[in-house]
């Protein structure tokens, strides 16, 4: 099972990793636990819907009820010892709005305001809501 999932994970990162801009937030995000792997794992990181690096900022579309923004979320940075860079989002306020949103909303955080100056291999550590 966990071979599946390395291979989906395989096939799906690469086109979510391209693409172009729709929303862009630059109001302070947080940053947790640079390269503290345990936080990482123990966080509660969102699903996400899609995920793309463009032009240096990091897009993620989450589920949303109307009232979700940047600034809810804080942003997990784990670089290993071979450079790669593990990107994770946790969402730390509840949107508790009603409005119905299907598509849910796409929010950024530029890398250098997250201290990452990797040129990657990227890795998206949040779970993919298919």
């Amino acid at each position: 099972m966990r071979g599946l999932r390395i291979l989906l994970a395989g096939a799906v990162l690469p086109p979510l990793l391209s693409a172009c801009v729709v929303h862009v937030t630059d109001d302070g995000p947080r940053v947790l636990e640079r390269g503290a792997r345990v936080s990482i794992q123990t966080a509660r990181l969102e699903p996400v819907r899609s995920a793309r690096i463009t032009d240096g900022r990091l897009y993620v579309r989450v589920d949303s009820n109307g009232c979700t923004q940047a600034e809810d979320f804080a942003v997990h940075v784990d670089v290993s010892d071979d450079g790669a860079v593990g990107l994770g989002v946790e969402r730390e306020d509840p949107d508790l709005c009603k409005a119905l949103v299907p598509d849910g909303v796409e929010l950024s955080w530029s890398l250098q305001d997250l201290d990452v100056t990797a040129s990657g291999p990227f890795r998206l550590l949040n779970p993919l809501k298919l």
